[in-house]
């Protein structure tokens, strides 16, 4: 791992575990971000020196364009019959497998692929683990509902930004055509009662709180001595 960061070494030890999981035949979803890139850069190794044959489904424009680069072939969501298992970061892990995801401004895509997939595998270095989530949680919100999101957010608590975009003038526009909000809250004493508070606000499309998959996650967080399994094997 000459020349990687901590950190990316991290990340590439997850991720490259993670190919394991993937088997002949498969429809994997390819969530966003930089520890699914070294899964899918290990994926393209395996398709050329065992001859495995998969198809992906990504989740947002860049990984579209990487699976592209690749040469890993795509599939529609509508094409798929069943997606098996999808491969996804996380901002943050706590001890129930709960997640905060969104940094990519990709998890409304991320949610669907993995509510459709029979497993979820979550790939990590060690500082997305915490004791329990904090935010900030991402929020898509369609652009009409800019005001009544935040208004309703302010009476909740805690603090709202507006993600401002990098060499660009004004919000983060998603995939999908809206605007990402950064909501810190007071505290998170239930993720899923968040989750469904924040789903429910009119103008939401869907926040960065993943409460609901923990029966079907399998974490793995890249350690020094090597990957580290959390949840199934």
């Amino acid at each position: 791992m000459s020349g990687l960061s901590p950190q990316e070494q991290a990340k590439k030890r997850a991720g490259y575990k993670a190919a394991e999981y993937i088997t002949n035949g498969m429809t994997v979803g390819l969530g966003t971000g930089s520890t699914v890139a070294f899964t899918m850069a290990r994926l393209k190794e395996r398709m050329v020196e065992e001859g495995l044959s998969i198809v992906g489904i990504p989740t947002s424009i860049q990984t579209t364009m990487r699976a592209g680069a690749l040469g890993i072939p795509l599939i529609g969501l509508e094409q798929a019959e069943k997606i098996d298992i999808t491969v996804d970061g996380a901002d943050q892990i706590d001890p129930e497998l709960r997640l905060i995801k969104g940094r990519g401004a990709a998890h409304v895509r991320e949610r669907i692929v993995a509510d459709a997939s029979t497993r979820l595998i979550i790939v990590a270095d060690p500082s997305k683990i915490c004791s329990h989530l904090t935010g900030p949680i991402p929020i898509e919100i369609i652009p009409f509902s800019f005001s009544h999101v935040i208004r309703r957010l302010n009476e909740m608590g805690g603090a709202v930004t507006v993600r401002e975009g990098v060499n660009k003038d004004g919000p983060v526009i998603s995939d999908n055509g809206n605007i990402i909000l950064d909501y810190t809250p007071v505290s998170i004493p239930d993720p899923m009662a968040l989750e469904t508070a924040i789903n429910m606000i009119p103008g939401v499309v869907s926040c960065g709180i993943f409460a609901e998959f923990t029966e079907k996650t399998t974490v793995i967080i890249g350690e020094e001595n090597g990957p580290r399994i959390i949840g199934l094997p």
